[in-house]
């Protein structure tokens, strides 16, 4: 079992912060993040997800008319944003990530199970980024205001990929967070049958 620092890191102090300190997020720190993501389940080890990591001032500029206002300060002063998204075409790679059968067959013309599995399955690596985040020190904020069409226009002009959701990520400036809010409780979430 993890420690409870550890568990503290991951779970039970971990917030999602709006405003940053001024230090920067390593180029080593990003690819620590990605190596650890990369070891999340995803069906038949399909790994969809894509991750555009914008550290620039002329990078994160490119993503703020899209923002929604709430959420153009937080993405503007995060040392970096990322944009979590999903590769249209994961299943040309499941020769490569699922050699034991013959997954990309079960995908090519079918647009809808392409979709539903790119979105599910991004979407629990971009859970994973968010821990594999924290775990190499830094703070997240996920965040969903935003135009995804025009987005996705501006950064995926093929339309090979597109976006899930955005987070900024670095060191969370912990005297400008609120109070945590309530959790439900075991009862009210949960059931055991």
């Amino acid at each position: 079992m993890l420690s409870k620092l550890n568990l503290d890191i991951l779970f039970n102090e971990a917030r999602s912060h709006k405003a940053w300190l001024n230090k920067d997020v390593t180029n080593d720190q990003i690819n620590q993040i990605y190596n650890l993501l990369k070891f999340a389940p995803t069906s038949g080890n399909c790994c969809p997800a894509r991750f555009i990591f914008l550290k620039t001032n002329k990078a994160k500029n490119r993503l703020k008319p899209f923002l929604d206002k709430g959420n153009i300060d937080k993405s503007m002063n995060a040392p970096c944003v990322v944009i979590i998204s999903y590769d249209t075409e994961f299943y040309e790679s499941l020769t490569i990530l699922s050699p034991h059968n013959d997954a990309k067959s079960g995908f090519i013309g079918k647009e809808s199970r392409i979709k539903n599995t790119a979105q599910f399955n991004s979407t629990l690596q971009g859970a994973y980024f968010i821990m594999a985040s924290r775990s190499v020190g830094l703070d997240c904020c996920p965040m969903l205001g935003f135009n995804k069409e025009k987005l996705n226009q501006e950064f995926f002009a093929d339309g090979k990929y597109k976006s899930l959701f955005i987070c900024g990520i670095g060191y969370g400036d912990k005297s400008k967070i609120y109070d945590r809010a309530p959790r439900l409780d075991f009862e009210d979430a949960c059931s055991i049958i």
